[in-house]
């Protein structure tokens, strides 16, 4: 059967809404061809009566088929787009989202000058890039436990030409010298319930759960992360981390009890809370 580019977008947007809202089905379609076609979206719309090459209808029928069992278009293509930056994702790394475009917001503007980032769990390089992207007068440290992720944030690095960026291997703080302090801690560490239904639907199926799920509760990477931080930080330094919807008032309870101050929780881009920050000021006594 023969279609055009206008026919095809149709007809897979109708068979991608029984599964997704209508909306994303519309654009998962249109991105599926661009890059089939290797096109933009200006091109689809002008050359929407134009027929699709079989060899070109071939294979994104192939890609479809692909999405329609369920398989996230980022693993369908091995890239995403994050911040402006073109990523290569595996199924070794989370897929990163709009919502945590809101972190790498709130710390660059914090950033002031030369200063040090450490990025924990970073996965694809997603946030430490934008980052480095965008602040290149800073020192950032991406580390994570999974060599297979930290392969992947290290060849990103390397196609953005992003120098400023060092990919170290450590589970958390574990492989940091005590003595190795920074200006700004970042972190979107697993936060979802060990038992939470959702990790068994959509793309998170086929996500690596050591990125998605941290225990009974989603907390147990953030009370971790928080309980060390502070031994990590600068005088005067800022922890921020993304986490759940549901979760703003369990992480500010956690910051308060390990000594941060200046605590204050942001909204991301659907108006949930979703990334709380706070400040470290060395106590008195430890100053002196």
């Amino acid at each position: 059967m023969s279609y055009t580019v206008q026919q095809w977008l149709q007809t897979a947007r109708q068979q991608l809404a029984q599964f997704v809202p209508p909306d994303e089905a519309s654009m998962e379609a249109q991105i599926l061809l661009m890059y089939v076609l290797n096109v933009n979206r200006a091109w689809l719309i002008a050359h929407a009566t134009d027929g699709l090459a079989t060899i070109s209808l071939n294979t994104v029928e192939s890609l479809l088929q692909r999405r329609l069992q369920g398989e996230p278009v980022a693993h369908i293509l091995g890239s995403r787009e994050f911040f402006g930056l073109a990523l290569k994702v595996t199924p070794d790394t989370l897929i990163p989202r709009p919502d945590t475009e809101t972190l790498v917001e709130a710390a660059l503007e914090k950033i002031n000058g030369r200063m040090r980032v450490l990025d924990l769990g970073t996965g694809t390089g997603a946030i430490a890039l934008a980052i480095a992207k965008h602040a290149p007068n800073c020192e950032v440290v991406a580390v994570d436990a999974s060599a297979a992720a930290l392969a992947v944030a290290a060849e990103n690095a390397a196609t953005l030409q992003l120098n400023n960026v060092q990919c170290v291997a450590s589970h958390w703080f574990s492989a940091l010298p005590a003595n190795n302090k920074f200006d700004l801690i970042v972190s979107n560490p697993p936060y979802i319930e060990s038992s939470d239904p959702h990790l068994q639907q959509g793309d998170l199926r086929f996500e690596p759960m050591t990125a998605l799920a941290s225990g009974v509760d989603g907390l147990q990477d953030i009370r971790q992360i928080v309980a060390q931080a502070p031994g990590y930080l600068n005088d005067g330094g800022w922890l921020m981390l993304e986490h759940g919807y549901n979760q703003a008032d369990a992480v500010q309870q956690m910051l308060q009890a390990s000594g941060l101050q200046q605590i204050q929780t942001l909204q991301d881009l659907g108006g949930n809370p979703r990334v709380t920050l706070a400040q470290w000021q060395t106590p008195v006594t430890e100053q002196q």
